[in-house]
């Protein structure tokens, strides 16, 4: 199987902005902070790191040596006009020409914790915001004594993702233009049983990501994707031709990286708790109203899982190393043989550092 391999890094900053091309009365055109969040995915080229394995590190050094003029200071100062896109295009900037990172496949800057702006590989900016709503249902079509056939609720989130470079505007697409869309399907979705809204008797994550992309992209063109969260761990995303689902679990394990140098720290055994998040692509069942079943995710994957959490990874015998590339690859393949639609693999090792990799281009690979 050919794979697409990304490495992952990410680093914080704080610092405080005015964004003097919004209106005078606009409340982000005075002074104000925010504590800031970047990540990139990079692309890299063997021999790149110090040693084979040694990619998210050297990674997330030079990411932070980059972004250290922006902490505690005035981003004014170093970027005119310092929108979340532009900080990200600042950054892109400073990693490719005075870090030398090759390969950079998306940049990312989150301001808030509901807010961003990740620049993908042509350098085309997709704005995103997330939003929560509380609301029941119930699926019909589920088999007998299925729970999902029961009524019940979830506190749902959704994030509309939209190409900023396909706009008009002055400023392009701001947060407030979303939000004003967002607002009146809030009051339609928020507090109610989604089975009694007309387009969603069978309210799946995926036909309710596709429900949304019918009523927001004839007032949003820009947009991009639809990713909605059932529940913290599992979702699924629309891009208005194919649907993508994931299941995200926690893996408490140790590792040891033995292509490192004797005397560099991860030579020795040390741990993680790894986020591992298991991405699945899949026509859309049209009687079920989903691709797979999460709860067919959880129980196919569960023997994986338990020989991976709370283990020695460096131990088996089948993984060349522990390094999160390494031990993204290897789920991929063995869970590839139990879940036939799985397509892509996160592994972090901390919050948005790890690898990725993928049995599609790496392009494809922005959302969620």
């Amino acid at each position: 199987m050919n794979t697409t391999s990304l490495f992952c890094a990410s680093a914080g900053f704080e610092s405080a902005c005015r964004i003097p091309a919004l209106p005078a009365s606009h409340r982000a055109h005075g002074l104000h902070g925010h504590s800031y969040f970047a990540t990139v995915r990079a692309d890299l080229p063997a021999g790149w790191a110090p040693f084979p394995g040694g990619e998210v590190e050297a990674l997330r050094e030079r990411l932070a040596a980059c972004i250290a003029p922006l902490d505690h200071g005035l981003l004014n100062e170093q970027i005119e006009n310092p929108t979340d896109e532009n900080i990200a295009r600042w950054i892109r900037r400073r990693l490719e020409t005075e870090f030398g990172v090759p390969g950079l496949q998306q940049v990312g800057i989150q301001s808030t914790t509901h807010s961003g702006v990740d620049l993908d590989v042509s350098g085309r900016a997709h704005v995103w915001r997330r939003y929560r709503f509380q609301a029941a249902h119930q699926l019909p079509n589920v088999p007998l004594g299925h729970k999902c056939g029961r009524m019940h609720g979830h506190g749902f989130e959704v994030i509309l993702h939209a190409n900023q470079d396909l706009g008009e505007r002055d400023l392009s697409i701001d947060y407030d233009h979303l939000d004003e869309i967002w607002a009146p399907f809030h009051a339609q979705l928020n507090y109610h049983c989604l089975n009694e809204i007309e387009g969603l008797h069978n309210p799946t994550s995926e036909v309710i990501s596709a429900w949304l992309w019918e009523r927001i992209r004839p007032q949003l063109p820009e947009l991009s994707w639809v990713t909605v969260y059932e529940t913290g761990s599992s979702g699924a995303n629309f891009d208005g031709t194919s649907y993508r689902i994931w299941k995200e679990m926690t893996l408490d394990s140790a590792v040891q990286l033995k292509r490192a140098p004797a005397d560099h720290p991860q030579r020795g055994i040390h741990g993680h708790t790894f986020t591992l998040r298991l991405h699945l692509c899949a026509p859309l069942d049209a009687v079920m109203g989903w691709t797979v079943d999460f709860g067919d995710v959880k129980t196919l994957f569960n023997p994986l899982f338990k020989a991976l959490d709370h283990h020695p990874l460096h131990e088996i015998p089948s993984l060349a190393d522990s390094d999160t590339a390494s031990l993204a690859a290897w789920v991929l393949k063995e869970g590839g043989q139990v879940l036939p639609q799985l397509d892509r693999v996160d592994l972090y090792e901390t919050r948005g550092s790890g690898a990725i990799v993928s049995a599609g281009p790496a392009d494809e690979l922005i959302p969620v």
